[in-house]
Order: C-alpha cells, then sequence, then structure tokens
C-alpha cells in the first residue's frame, strides 16, 4: 500500500473534524453545552480524547468551529464580486441563499438555534475579546461592521432611486429583523408553512426591499 498523499491527509482531518463538529452540535443541543464534556463527545464520535484535542483546544474552541461553518456557509458569497458595494442582483441572491439553506438544512439550524439559546451560551462565544468566531476568515466583530456597513449604503441608494423618505440605518435594521424573525418562527415550529411560502416570502421580500 502507498502512502497517503497530503491531500489525502487533509481530505481525513476534515472528515473527522466534521464527525467531531456534528456530534458535538447533537449533545451540545440535546443535554446542553454546559453538561457535555469533551469525554462524551470523543466518545460518541469513536476516537480518543487526546485526539480530539489535536483537532480542537476546548469546548468553547469546538462551538466556535461549529458557527464559523455555519456563517460562513451564509455570508461567503454576499458580497459575490468582492467589490465592497452590494448590487441589486447580490442582494437577491443573498435573499435566496439564507432561505435555501434554511431549508436544506433546517435541523442543523435547530440544534443551533437551541445552543445559543442555552444560558450563557451566546455571552462566552460572542464576547467581543472572542477572536475565534469567523466569517470566511474575518473576526466576527470586523465582519458585522462591514455587513452593516454595506446594507445601509445600499438602502441608501434605494432611497435616492425610489425618491422614498426614510432612514437607511433604520430600513437596514427592519431587514435584518424581519429576516431573523422568520428564520426563528420557521426553525422552532412545526411545518405549519405551505410549501411555496418560502418563494412568497423571498419575492415579497426582493420587492420590498431591493435596489434596480
Amino acid at each position: 500500500m502507498s502512502p497517503r498523499t497530503p491531500q489525502q491527509f487533509r481530505e481525513i482531518r476534515e472528515e473527522k473534524m466534521t464527525l467531531i463538529m456534528d456530534v458535538a452540535l447533537e449533545h451540545f443541543s440535546n443535554i446542553g453545552f454546559h453538561a457535555t464534556t469533551i469525554n462524551h463527545i470523543a466518545k460518541h464520535a469513536g476516537i480518543s480524547k487526546g485526539l480530539l484535542y489535536n483537532y480542537f483546544k476546548s469546548k468553547e474552541d469546538l462551538l466556535a468551529a461549529i458557527l464559523n461553518r455555519s456563517l460562513t456557509d451564509i455570508y461567503n458569497d454576499f458580497d459575490t464580486d468582492h467589490d465592497g458595494t452590494l448590487s441589486g442582483d447580490e442582494f437577491e441572491h443573498f435573499i435566496r441563499k439564507v432561505f435555501n439553506i434554511l431549508r436544506e438544512k433546517k435541523q442543523f439550524w435547530k440544534l443551533l438555534f437551541r445552543i445559543m439559546l442555552q444560558p450563557g451560551v451566546i455571552e462566552n462565544i460572542f464576547n467581543v475579546k472572542n477572536s475565534s468566531v469567523k466569517i470566511s476568515g474575518m473576526p466576527l466583530r470586523e465582519f458585522s461592521e462591514k455587513f452593516m456597513s454595506m446594507m445601509v449604503e445600499f438602502f441608501n441608494r434605494k432611497k435616492e432611486t425610489s425618491g422614498e423618505d426614510y432612514d437607511p440605518v433604520a430600513e437596514m435594521f427592519m431587514f435584518s429583523n424581519t429576516v431573523k424573525g422568520f428564520c426563528l418562527t420557521y426553525i422552532l415550529t412545526d411545518d405549519i408553512y405551505p410549501d411555496d411560502y418560502f418563494e412568497i416570502m423571498i419575492n415579497a421580500l426582493i420587492k420590498r426591499y431591493s435596489v434596480k
């Protein structure tokens, strides 16, 4: 048998990390973040505690990796051409991507929200001093500031082109809270929405907020 290539070692490492994160996510959700131990995660992942520590330094580091993966999945191509300006087409693409991910990975996001709603978890992980949570390699706080700045600029252009009189900052928060509210309602309830509800919601958001 020929020795493994560097690419094969990378693939094995990525597979093992994905396994650990998936096991941790489920047990953090069902048992609780604080009650779930590294020993417990290692046992259910079928690996040793020592090997787990080769991938993640702590439970906090493990949860940060789960957040990095999930948030990057949503925001990785928020600004698809990376020019620092959000176009109408990019805005529409972002909306559709968020809703598609939500629909395709409902169980994942349901588990993640359960974790984030546990006392003390969000305060610890999203502490401004904690730089381990990143989106596309950018610290969470820095990315959030960039995201809000681009959205405000986007809504300011909408105001100029439409002639509407409103506060672009308020519009940005209204849009953000509308999307978050729908996502949270969908994730934490049973499947009560009609089959075409996602498309109806997407089209309503695009019609209300997009810039053409």
